[in-house]
């Protein structure tokens, strides 16, 4: 039996100080901190390359969307805070945390600011054996919730206190195959998020889902770098080419979602065997519906809504998981959106018309996909 790792008598604050304070961070790899000649670097959040996750990445490496910028993408560990930790110990110049993670962060003074809003809709689903799904979140009370890091019950404490539920009656479990913990009922719930979910029916965890787009109305992941380089021309400018390398890869997969899983399962072979075409191209979808989310008052990639994010950060103010409200203004920047969304939009459009698919992926019906989404 896999053995879990209980969480629920640990107090939220003290847990803080537990994940986060006093914790050395070995460089990614071995490579030295940031220095001015290093290539950009970014770090995963979730301890794993081998996902579609990042195919706004593959994608503009693939298209040479980054031009002759030198760029690093890298797994880190699966420990959820690590991914500010790093940033903050400039072992890494970007990382992809959830905004509860992020606030961990500036809850111990790290000086970071999130500068890209990727997931404008909360990502953040709970998983359920089939049949076994309450009405709503509320239905979590008094239920044990499996976390594949501690950290992430950062993420999950705002989204129930949102939705009425006594925290102190929520028991957390870690273990590092939470999917399948579930599985095995060792626990009620599990936290997903969207591509996760698509990812686990391919690995026939097939579960039934309260999606944190139906249930939720905070944020979700963005890119953070620390908020000193924002002084430095070099870097911005640096971080400007970046991020619009990032932008025409998310517009080119709007465009064409099939060729953009295409070039991220390409990535990684043994992929192939987690998940047929039509899978893949659900995860990425999945996704890729939040990062183009609130379109219509954002209608740029990357755009932090400044009201959402304030909300948010009453919300877990008032639940104590931190002990002052942060000012998004202070902690977020819509300063790189501009220049990330400054390039030739029909130029990528027209690459991701032209782009040659492979058999199997022509004969995805993406139009069947959003149907379900």
């Amino acid at each position: 039996m896999t053995n879990l790792h209980t969480m629920s008598t640990m107090h939220r604050r003290r847990f803080l100080q537990l994940t986060g304070a006093g914790v050395a961070i070995t460089a990614i790899g071995g490579v030295p901190a940031f220095a001015q000649s290093a290539p950009v670097r970014w770090v995963s959040p979730r301890g794993t390359l081998e996902v579609v996750d990042d195919f706004g990445y593959w994608v503009a490496k693939k298209m040479g969307y980054f031009g002759d910028l030198e760029t690093v993408i890298e797994p880190g560990p699966q420990d959820g805070t690590a991914t500010v930790k790093l940033v903050d110990q400039n072992q890494s110049d970007f990382g992809y945390p959830s905004p509860g993670i992020l606030s961990l962060g500036l809850e111990q003074g790290m000086n970071l600011v999130s500068a890209f809003h990727i997931m404008a809709g909360d990502v953040f689903d709970f998983a359920f054996q089939k049949g076994k799904a309450p009405a709503d979140l509320k239905g979590l009370e008094g239920k044990t919730i499996v976390l594949g890091s501690a950290g992430w019950q950062s993420i999950t404490d705002p989204m129930l206190a949102a939705a009425g539920v006594d925290l102190s009656k929520i028991k957390y479990v870690e273990v590092s195959a939470w999917g399948q913990a579930l599985a095995q009922g060792q626990a009620d719930a599990a936290l997903s998020w969207e591509g996760l979910r698509a990812q686990w029916r391919g690995q026939g965890l097939d579960f039934d889902y309260l999606l944190g787009k139906n249930t939720s109305v905070f944020p979700a992941n963005s890119f953070i770098i620390r908020k000193a380089d924002l002084d430095d021309a070099a870097k911005v400018a640096a971080y400007e080419k970046y991020l619009r390398g990032w932008a025409m890869g998310l517009e080119f997969a709007w465009q064409n979602p099939r060729a953009a899983t295409q070039i991220a399962m390409e990535q990684f072979p043994g992929l192939a065997s987690q998940m047929n075409p039509a899978v893949a191209t659900e995860s990425l979808m999945q996704q890729l519906g939040l990062m183009h989310a609130h379109w219509d008052r954002r209608n740029a990639w990357g755009f932090h809504l400044m009201d959402s994010w304030q909300t948010y950060f009453d919300a877990i103010a008032k639940i104590g998981q931190v002990s002052k409200v942060f000012k998004a203004e202070d902690v977020v920047t819509n300063q790189f959106v501009a220049p990330a969304n400054d390039f030739d939009h029909a130029k990528v459009k027209a690459d991701a018309d032209g782009y040659k698919l492979a058999g199997d992926y022509e004969t995805v019906d993406v139009e069947a996909i959003r149907t379900i989404l």
